[in-house]
């Protein structure tokens, strides 16, 4: 019986080397995104436990919230057009401060009814 024994080969495949890099704008533009999203969750939880009745510093949260989230967005565009970077912080900020605005304008339509 022979014991084969294998050379120490090193594996290229499996790491990957690339110049790109997670971009600032896009990393802000999350953290804006999560900071209106929760902003605007914590409104909305407040006032119903309230009774429906909205106090003037969950409004003005909102209305920070959907600044927040309009300065997130434009930072996630600016950094989705540079090159050679990851897209993950871009687009998470650019879903979360949609989300976020969507949400406003809901809130805005369903107050209006």
């Amino acid at each position: 019986m022979r014991i084969k024994i294998r050379k120490f080969e090193p594996v290229r495949d499996r790491y990957m080397f690339t110049d790109n890099r997670h971009p600032e704008k896009g990393v802000m533009s999350a953290i804006l995104g999560c900071i209106s999203v929760v902003t605007l969750g914590c409104a909305v939880f407040f006032t119903y436990r309230d009774g429906g009745q909205a106090q003037v510093k969950y409004a003005a949260a909102a209305m920070l919230a959907a600044v927040f989230s309009v300065v997130g967005i434009v930072l996630g565009i600016q950094s989705r057009f540079e090159r050679d970077i990851f897209k993950l912080f871009p687009n998470l900020g650019i879903i979360l401060n949609s989300l976020s605005i969507i949400f406003v304008i809901v809130i805005l339509v369903m107050g209006l009814s």
